[in-house]
């Protein structure tokens, strides 16, 4: 068994698993209590390695592109600090860090373990239901269907279509970015119908505006990662081969479908007018975004 225990967590290997556990530290940052302990399989990591610094070092684990949820959910936006891969060193530790790294590279070179892509997630995730409350709104999964159900202080379109439920089966993608504290965060769900749709996530209704507490809003990738881990894995969107697709021009259906959409929404918007509960001035101002939104079409298909 190699392990090191920080402050900041705990990373133990005993020659098939990398057992991930976070520390109690208040520093600790909130995702990473709440995402809770991580069994990486051996099979899943591509490398690991550890940087020396003045101060602290860190250890670093890189995994196969495809085998976790959570980095395919986050695109590698994760905040260092809630980063489960990464894990500070203090310099007194510097020994057992660099016997934990040669322990796993060692077995990695023993089992053979390829660096490729993974077909299928090699991690499950975290559990469902799943809930959290951000500045927009309060986000649910519960493995069938997400539900999100607006704070006051979401725009006045959002809270008016009252609570937003989709369906697992008809999700294409999710779409996450922190909120940064400098620069607003969303979390976003693309249907079949929503794909081509681009409005802001102030204004979205499958979107969720993430401004206010950092901390807190972090906690949105759980269920963005819950969600991707049951949404088809990146590799079933490839070619014969391993190789994508080449680019397509959109064809024609799919150019109806997209005129389609824009005439719901602009529907659902005119019905929300004529009951009063949009203004003038916002029903105009709604449907310059929602136009805009819609006014280029895609013209390729990845």
């Amino acid at each position: 068994m190699a392990e090191i225990i920080q402050r900041d967590g705990t990373w133990a290997f005993d020659g098939t698993t990398v057992r991930i556990t976070p520390g109690l530290h208040r520093s600790v940052p909130l995702f990473r209590q709440s995402y809770g302990e991580i069994a990486v399989p051996l099979e899943a990591v591509a490398g690991i390695v550890y940087e020396p610094e003045r101060r602290r070092g860190r250890l670093r684990m890189r995994l196969r592109e495809g085998a976790d949820p959570l980095l395919q959910a986050t695109g590698g936006r994760l905040p260092d600090a809630a980063d489960p891969y990464r894990l500070a060193v203090d310099v007194d530790r510097t020994g057992v860090a660099a016997y934990v790294a040669e322990e796993i590279r060692h077995a990695l070179l023993l089992d053979q373990v390829p660096k490729e892509p993974t077909s299928a997630y090699l991690l499950p995730g975290p559990p469902v239901p799943v809930s959290v409350r951000s500045s927009d709104g309060t986000v649910s999964f519960d493995g069938t269907q997400v539900r999100i159900d607006w704070a006051d202080t979401s725009d006045r379109v959002k809270r008016s279509t009252g609570p937003r439920i989709i369906a697992a089966a008809d999700l294409v993608q999710v779409e996450w970015l922190p909120n940064s504290g400098h620069e607003d965060g969303f979390l976003r769900f693309a249907t079949r119908e929503t794909v081509f749709s681009k409005l802001p996530p102030e204004k979205d209704p499958y979107a969720l505006d993430l401004w206010g507490n950092v901390r807190r809003d972090l906690l949105t990738a759980l269920v963005a990662t819950a969600v991707t881990a049951r949404l088809p894995h990146p590799s079933t969107r490839t070619g014969e081969g391993g190789e994508r697709p080449r680019r397509r021009t959109v064809s024609v259906p799919a150019q109806a479908e997209h005129h389609d959409v824009l005439l719901r929404r602009l529907r659902e918007l005119g019905e929300l007018h004529r009951d009063g509960v949009l203004t003038d001035e916002e029903f105009a101002r709604t449907k310059t975004v929602i136009l805009r939104g819609f006014q280029v079409l895609p013209q390729d298909l990845s």
